[in-house]
């Protein structure tokens, strides 16, 4: 997104801008879109083409990088969704529920409206103490 912002600052398309790298223009639009990094030696054309200091594309990949894990080991960390009924949370996706983000709606909704196992779940996954202090 830094490198797309970038190119349109500087009121440059991509497509040539990355001929302009030897590079394929489809490689470039990956990058932008989030799909695929930038490689070191990427890192270092893009850098030299905008005149950025040299590395620059590469620690801003490596920034991306580190969110992306970030994120992936907050989305792991959830409870056992065997023991949720769905019905709890009619009105969303279960698997995208964010549960560190989202603990206080989470807790509430199953003090109020769940079964005894699911309160037990809830109190293992938080903590007796996190709960508490939401109920």
């Amino acid at each position: 997104m830094v490198l797309e912002r970038e190119l349109k600052k500087r009121k440059l398309k991509k497509a040539p801008f990355a001929l302009s790298l030897k590079e394929y223009p489809q490689t470039l639009n990956e990058i932008t879109k989030g799909r695929r990094g930038i490689t070191p030696a990427l890192s270092l054309k893009i850098d030299r083409a905008l005149e950025l200091e040299e590395g620059t594309m590469l620690v801003l990949q490596a920034y991306y990088e580190i969110e992306k894990e970030k994120l992936k080991l907050e989305n792991e960390a959830r409870p056992n969704l065997s023991l949720l009924r769905s019905a709890l949370f009619w009105d969303t996706d279960i698997e995208k529920i964010n549960w560190s983000k989202q603990f206080r709606a989470v807790i509430k909704r199953v003090f109020e409206r769940g079964n005894e196992d699911e309160k037990n779940e809830m109190i293992r996954f938080y903590g007796i103490e996190k709960v508490e202090e939401v109920i």
